[in-house]
Formats: C-alpha cells, sequence, structure tokens
C-alpha cells in the first residue's frame, strides 16, 4: 500500500513481531504433537497468512483443510449469528485436531464451532489463535496456543480485514472504524 488509510492508526503488532512469534508457535506447536500427525483446520479467509507462514515452521507430519464460517458479514463487529459457509472436505474422526484463527474476539464464533467439530468425534481438538482479545471474552475459550493478547480495539493486516480490505498489510494496524 503506497499512501496509508486514513482510518490506520498506528502498528499494533510489527512484522518482525509476527516473524517471532509464529516461529516460537511452531515449535511449541511441534513439541507438542511429536510424533503424532497433525490435521490443521484454517478459518478463512482471515487465517491463510498466518498458516501459510505458520506451517512452514511446524515440523510434524500434518494435513490442511479449511472452513469459512461468517459472524461479521461486512462490519466490524460480530453479528452474533454463526454460519458455516464452507464446511471441511474430509472427516476428522480420531484425528489430532488444530483449529487455527486468525483472531478470537467475543469468543461466541469459536465456541460454535468447536461444539461443531466436537460431534465429528477428533481424537484431539485444540486452538491456536494468532491473536486473543481476553477482555472480549464472553465465555471460556479454550486457546492452546496464542500469538498475543490485544486490547479491544479494531484490527487489520496479516490476513485481518475491514471490509475485505487491508488483509495484504505485513503488520497489525489498529484502525479508526469512523474513517473506514
Amino acid at each position: 500500500m503506497s499512501a496509508r488509510h486514513p482510518a490506520l492508526r498506528e502498528p499494533l503488532v510489527t512484522e518482525q513481531q509476527i516473524r517471532e512469534r509464529v516461529a516460537a508457535l511452531g515449535r511449541e506447536i511441534s513439541e507438542a504433537y511429536a510424533g503424532r500427525e497433525l490435521t490443521i483446520t484454517c478459518v478463512l479467509k482471515g487465517g491463510f497468512i498466518f498458516l501459510a507462514d505458520l506451517v512452514r515452521v511446524i515440523e510434524v507430519p500434518c494435513t490442511m483443510d479449511f472452513m469459512v464460517i461468517s459472524s461479521y458479514g461486512m462490519g466490524t463487529r460480530s453479528s452474533g449469528v454463526v454460519r458455516i459457509l464452507k464446511d471441511l472436505d474430509a472427516p476428522i474422526d480420531g484425528k489430532d485436531v488444530l483449529v487455527i484463527e486468525d483472531i478470537v474476539d467475543s469468543g461466541l464464533t469459536l465456541s460454535y464451532l468447536l461444539r461443531n467439530l466436537q460431534t465429528r468425534h477428533p481424537a484431539s481438538l485444540e486452538v491456536c489463535s494468532l491473536l486473543s482479545k481476553p477482555g472480549r471474552h464472553a465465555n471460556d475459550v479454550p486457546l492452546r496456543f496464542v500469538g498475543f493478547e490485544i486490547p479491544d480495539d479494531f484490527v487489520v493486516g496479516y490476513g485481518l480485514d475491514a471490509g475485505e480490505r487491508f488483509r495484504e498489510l505485513p503488520e497489525i494496524w489498529t484502525v479508526d472504524e469512523a474513517r473506514l
């Protein structure tokens, strides 16, 4: 992006911080799943850049699948209505499943997803989220691996968007929602 958009306030997490934390998460995940094959389920669209970087530093065999889940629409706040727009292509029964999320805000979408996946009888089901807003969690969301805990600001970049914009930014920015 050549000129900074007026809605972008300031970088919250730099590209270097992301790179270092993704490498550390890769080591943590590799240790946790040593000797096992991992089934990675990425929640699209926001998690795709995080997944691409993370999977290259995970040192256990893994397969990948994708889901699209919506609770935001084109707005900046969750609607509270969760819908699966694209489901998994392969069964997960008996598999060690790691869900990759871009951000856990209220945790309602993630809770819905985990309940849904649990009915498919995985051997294990854990979550890795790049970002977490613990102050916004409406319920106890089980996050095994977390990149960064952040304040309750709307953020974009590194796969996260506002109305499908800003995903390409290499760092994570806070946003002035009124200027979107």
